[in-house]
């Protein structure tokens, strides 16, 4: 494998739908695992009206194929616009791009269908547009092949977090919460083998949409109406009373358990006991919080102890000033270091397009990007499709 760096563009669009990710990193083979050099990040919002186009794609019971491929190609040009920009601003001459696509639907187990049982997947986003823009190869749709093998197809951070944090002396635990909150815990000095890591539950999601209907906002920004409300205890005991927070890892999550209909009836379970909107919102708050502990207590803690353990946020709800005092509340007894991912030199909102470039440069290189404690496959798979620019 050669030694050169390559540049190497990471596009995320997650499950908030709020907007593009790109970050920009320089990649080169080491001795025992790629070195990242972080350069950039920008954010980039989608506009009102592919928000809502998106948001409506994920949420309809039956939508037009006409629809479809008119929002798949109109991501793909959103994409494009988004790394050509990131380009122009940071310099450089972007070698190779690693796009997730924008998921609508993400089935992580087995369902029957048409006389047969399968799991699946579907991200959208045109990718001949961005690599046509870009002029260089671009990996996408990194899922399904982990999920062939018998994984869940995500999550798919944890090959960046034993990259960039493991540690021979501290356990770290890397926390994203973006739409869904998933988590990766590295004992002290251990090998990939001995990563844990799963979604944790709902991240922004919840919150969001609590903000949408409530606020008519796209979120409640620095959790600050939340911090004026009252946690409604019996609705969120109810909540995590939820099949999934209980169940062992590998495990993942999706608009599919905590999109619009349940926090419809999460909400309206709130507003039989109060009609503030910051009660509904501080109990959305607290059970992305809790959640996120309680998978940290059940699944983690106990590989943790004997060592000191960072406990390091990054995404959109690392900036949610509510959220991160009531995790910090939470994780006291734990005796963990909160932190931020941007202490450690990485921004919290660019972690996950970072990911993606580092899987892109996996691929590209016929390595697998999957880990399978993460996961639950059978056997390490190299992720993603390539579409090379005409």
């Amino acid at each position: 494998m050669s030694a050169k760096s390559m540049l190497v563009a990471g596009v995320m669009s997650g499950t908030s739908a709020d907007g593009v990710d790109v970050a920009l990193v320089r990649i080169a083979a080491g001795k025992m695992q790629p070195k990242i050099t972080f350069i950039g990040h920008e954010s980039y919002a989608y506009s009102a009206a592919l928000r809502r186009a998106v948001l409506a794609a994920m949420n309809a019971e039956s939508i037009s194929t006409a629809e479809l491929a008119r929002l798949n190609w109109r991501l793909g040009l959103e994409y494009a616009e988004a790394v050509k920009a990131t380009s122009m601003r940071h310099g450089g001459t972007i070698e190779l791009v690693g796009c997730h696509g924008q998921t609508l639907y993400h089935q992580a187990r087995q369902s029957a269908y048409a006389e047969k049982s399968f799991a699946c997947t579907w991200q959208l986003g045109e990718m001949a547009m961005l690599a046509a823009t870009m002029q260089a190869p671009v990996v996408s749709n990194f899922r399904p092949a982990d999920m062939a093998v018998g994984g869940e197809g995500a999550p798919l951070v944890p090959l960046l977090d034993y990259v960039l944090f493991a540690d021979t002396r501290h356990g770290r635990v890397l926390q994203n919460i973006g739409g869904i909150a998933n988590l990766t815990g590295i004992p002290a000095g251990a090998g990939i083998d001995k990563v844990i890591a799963f979604d944790t539950g709902p991240g922004n999601m919840v919150m969001d949409a609590f903000a949408e209907i409530l606020l008519d906002k796209k979120f409640d920004r620095n959790g600050e109406t939340a911090a004026r409300g009252t946690i409604l205890e019996p609705v969120l005991q109810r909540a995590l009373k939820d099949g999934y927070f209980a169940r062992r890892p590998p495990k993942s999550a999706g608009r599919e358990q905590y999109g619009r209909q349940f926090a419809e009836n999460l909400l309206g379970q709130c507003l039989l006991i109060s009609a503030k909107p910051e009660d509904a919102l501080a109990t959305a708050t607290a059970l992305t919080a809790e959640s996120i502990v309680r998978g940290y207590k059940r699944f983690v803690y106990a590989c943790m102890q004997g060592t000191p353990v960072d406990y390091i946020v990054s995404g959109g709800g690392a900036k949610n000033a509510t959220l991160m005092k009531m995790l910090y509340e939470r994780l006291l007894s734990f005796e963990c270091s909160l932190k931020s991912s941007a202490e450690f030199g990485l921004p919290a909102e660019a972690k996950e397009a970072v990911a993606f470039a580092l899987l892109a440069w996996q691929t590209w290189h016929k390595l697998p990007g999957n880990v399978l404690t993460a996961t639950g496959a059978r056997k390490p798979a190299i992720l993603g499709q390539v579409t090379y620019a005409p």
